[in-house]
């Protein structure tokens, strides 16, 4: 299991980029920025009121190169030459969290999604919900970025996010910790209204198109579907997210 100590500043910190949302995250009593980063070759007003408004707000910023915050950004085309690493407090590495006296018990599980609204609206569902961890693999997944924050009304920042490598590391650690793993799927006859749930379970979330993936299916315990009388094959993944999410408020109640 992971030491928190040595945990990643991904596992710590949601990254926005750009003039505005640094703006707006400085701005935000609600939030605790860590740092700003301003390429060296960012200059004039707008760097300017960056500046300023970092030193209202008692952060410090460091200059890098134009090239190193495109990296930290990961998104050359709209960094604009500054980034914030803005602290996520619910935010941890998912071995932190299996590591616990009292795992969570009910998990998300994201498996491929890899468009920033349906990631920032899943975040929001599920911390709406009062669930315990939405696990959002580094690779294969949509990056924790500015859209995904927009998607979900700002609430990524609190979200209770775990961090893994991929979604085939989270199974088998999951796998390991006595999880029983779900995943959503079309033709399972099994519904999320009438499987017999234990003591700690993990749903996994498929991406757009794709669903889960093979990696992730492979350690599977049970499909699971969500009935649909209607003419319509399938909803949107963030929608199926809302209905598991408060399937499990509602027998929690």
């Amino acid at each position: 299991m992971g030491d928190e100590s040595t945990v990643s500043p991904k596992d710590r910190f949601l990254t926005v980029y750009g003039r505005k949302p640094v703006l707006e995250a400085l701005a935000d009593d609600a939030l605790r920025v860590d740092k700003v980063i301003l390429a060296d070759t960012a200059r004039g007003p707008g760097a300017a009121e960056i500046q300023r408004a970092a030193k209202e707000a008692g952060v410090a910023v460091q200059r890098a190169s134009a090239h190193r915050v495109k990296v930290l950004a990961g998104n050359g085309k709209q960094d604009q030459g500054v980034l914030a690493d803005v602290v996520a407090p619910r935010m941890r590495a998912l071995s932190a969290a299996l590591a616990d006296r009292r795992p969570p018990s009910r998990v998300l599980l994201l498996d491929g999604i890899t468009t920033p609204a349906n990631v920032g609206m899943i975040l929001r569902t599920a911390t709406a919900a009062g669930l315990a961890g939405v696990i959002v693999p580094r690779r294969g997944v949509a990056a924790l970025d500015p859209l995904v924050v927009k998607a979900s009304a700002g609430v990524a920042f609190r979200a209770p996010v775990l961090r893994c490598g991929s979604a085939r590391e989270a199974a088998e650690m999951l796998t390991e910790a006595g999880y029983a793993i779900y995943a959503l799927g079309a033709s399972a006859r099994t519904t999320v209204f009438d499987v017999d749930l234990p003591q700690r379970a993990a749903f996994v979330l498929g991406g757009e198109t794709a669903g889960v993936g093979e990696e992730v299916g492979e350690l599977v315990t049970e499909w699971v579907s969500i009935p649909m009388p209607g003419d319509v094959e399938s909803l949107n993944v963030s929608a199926a997210a809302a209905v598991l999410s408060f399937e499990l408020v509602r027998r929690a109640r």
